[in-house]
């Protein structure tokens, strides 16, 4: 009689691969580059200085790991433990039935405090968050567009990159009105990214149409995002507004 052999998959198992292919002097750039001063945005993260590359192909050893497990490894101190742990949800919601993406959903917003940094956020809320709600209610992602939690607005404006995708401006757009006056710089380029988006893969018209209505009132980081993409002439145009706006 032959026994298969069942190997049970853990968010332990994960950190030691991990920490395998850990580079001490690649954490300490990391730490710099993402901000983990006092008084910064990471403030106080730790890195063990893993690449991107690297954590997926981890990732990809553990596609069934338990989401009990991902949430131990979610709730990591360690920023590529984070990391991997989103990269799992994200490649686990692409498989899944409708039910299990309901729990990876209810996963992520449960755990928006330990996804706190611009790349967890980016490399997580369009694929999981933006891709939940395609067919459902979005009112969550106004009600996290007003948290006071810098992550978790962040988390709003960048789920609307799954429908720029798709064709469709409506809420980005709506988000942005929201965000407009957002003094965080990592909002504002989130927003002006979004909206650039906007205009490269739904409509010029839809992003014009947006700055002739709001561009004077946009931070000048968000307009500067917006507007990236846009020839020449009109760039000056915008800016123009803008620079009217304040010397009034």
């Amino acid at each position: 009689m032959f026994f298969k052999l069942i190997i049970f998959m853990s968010a332990k198992k994960i950190q030691t691969e991990l920490r395998r292919v850990a580079d001490p002097q690649k954490a300490v750039e990391l730490r710099r580059f993402f901000k983990t001063g006092p008084g910064q945005y990471g403030a106080g993260d730790k890195f063990l200085g893993i690449v991107v590359p690297a954590q997926r192909l981890v990732a990809k050893q553990f596609l069934t790991l338990p989401l009990a497990e991902v949430a131990k490894l979610l709730q990591s101190p360690y920023h590529e433990d984070r990391l991997t742990a989103l990269l799992l949800l994200v490649e686990q919601f692409k498989r899944s039935t409708s039910q299990q993406q309901r729990a990876i959903y209810q996963l992520y917003l449960n755990n928006t405090r330990f996804i706190n940094n611009w790349d967890l956020v980016d490399l997580s809320a369009p694929s999981i968050v933006g891709a939940y709600l395609v067919d459902k209610d979005r009112k969550i992602l106004y009600k996290l567009a007003k948290s006071r939690n810098l992550w978790e607005r962040r988390i709003a404006i960048l789920a609307t990159f799954y429908y720029i995708k798709e064709g469709d401006a409506q809420d980005a757009t709506a988000l942005a009105i929201e965000l407009l006056e957002d003094d965080h710089d990592l909002i504002q380029k989130a927003v002006g990214w979004m909206l650039r988006e906007v205009g490269k893969r739904v409509s010029k018209m839809a992003l014009t149409d947006f700055l002739d209505h709001y561009g004077s009132q946009m931070p000048r980081t968000m307009l500067r995002y917006a507007i990236e993409h846009l020839p020449e002439v009109e760039r000056q145009k915008y800016l123009a507004l803008k620079k009217e706006k304040l010397c009034k």
